[in-house]
């Protein structure tokens, strides 16, 4: 089954009330079908340096109920949630409260956590990967219970939650989208068996990885994770990538030239990159097409400062 085009904003700049509305309204109207944020929490300083993200002014579950609230079809989600910077009960109950607020316009992403120096700076501990991946193994099965209305009876190694049913349920059934994405096998296994949306994305731009795969196999490698553990359901799943770098552009060669210069890479593996969409509207549909053909990306999340060049692409997919 062929999974139709779905487009996303990942947005962290808007820093007042008037720029975030007029943000999504905006998205909305120039046809995406998600405004995601990051859950990301460092201001300027030499934490946010050392973790190598930029500052996200706006926290993402109160920006994302503020979008719902002056929009009407706009989707909205958070790309992704760490499972080790909230209460898992508490979260879970927020996005099942959004979800009943938004008339069903949750999309719920779940990850492990992945940036050291941030646990560091807000004092959080930063656990060896098995036992991220482990909180955030339980933290799923948690959302399916607490979705699901039943009483909870949950006695994990990390995480506990019994005696109660969890409330409210949510619009969408069985619950709201679920998005998990990585680059090994465990969390793709998981987001094959358990999500809804499965990402792909953060391909490194080495020519060829320590694995000896280039970047165009690396995430054909990573797509047959997700495939293996989905099995019969593989093809009722979205599978969302989010480029790196985007260029709307009738000079190709240029563009790609510049991105290769600013990543130390070679033009050859820009212009060939998962995570890179460089061309007119019609190279960039076509491959795009190509790749919901051969990796079965149909869900594109594209950065902030690109929504208007790429709006024609969008209207040309969407949905198709």
């Amino acid at each position: 089954m062929t999974r139709p085009f779905r487009f996303a904003v990942q947005a962290t700049r808007a820093a007042s009330a008037t720029q975030w509305v007029e943000l999504a309204r905006r998205v909305e109207g120039l046809g995406y079908s998600t405004l995601f944020l990051a859950d990301h929490y460092l201001g300027r300083g030499p934490a946010s340096k050392e973790a190598r993200w930029p500052p996200q002014y706006l926290a993402p579950l109160t920006a994302m109920a503020t979008a719902a609230a002056v929009t009407s079809t706009l989707r909205v989600g958070c790309r992704v949630f760490c499972v080790d910077y909230h209460v898992p009960a508490v979260l879970i109950k927020e996005a099942a409260t959004l979800d009943v607020l938004s008339d069903g316009r949750v999309e719920f992403g779940l990850g492990a956590g992945w940036s050291e120096p941030e646990y560091r700076a807000m004092g959080l501990k930063f656990a060896e990967a098995p036992d991220r991946v482990g909180k955030l193994e339980e933290a799923v099965a948690l959302y399916k219970a607490h979705t699901g209305g039943e009483p909870l009876d949950i006695d994990g190694e990390y995480l506990t939650a019994h005696g109660y049913a969890g409330l409210p349920l949510p619009v969408q059934k069985p619950h709201p989208p679920l998005m998990i994405g990585g680059s090994r096998r465990r969390v793709l296994g998981l987001a094959g068996r358990e999500a809804d949306i499965a990402s792909i994305s953060n391909v490194p731009f080495a020519a060829v990885n320590a694995a000896g795969r280039t970047p165009q196999q690396e995430a054909v490698h990573r797509t047959g994770h997700v495939r293996a553990a989905a099995g019969d359901r593989f093809g009722a799943l979205d599978i969302e990538s989010s480029p790196f770098f985007t260029a709307v552009t009738t000079d190709s060669a240029e563009a790609v030239e510049r991105i290769a210069s600013r990543v130390r890479a070679s033009e050859e593996t820009i212009a060939e990159h998962p995570n890179v969409l460089i061309g007119d509207v019609e190279e960039i549909g076509d491959r795009l097409i190509d790749r919901r053909e051969s990796l079965g990306v149909n869900y594109i999340s594209i950065q902030q400062t690109e929504i208007e060049s790429f709006a024609p692409v969008v209207a040309r997919l969407a949905g198709q």
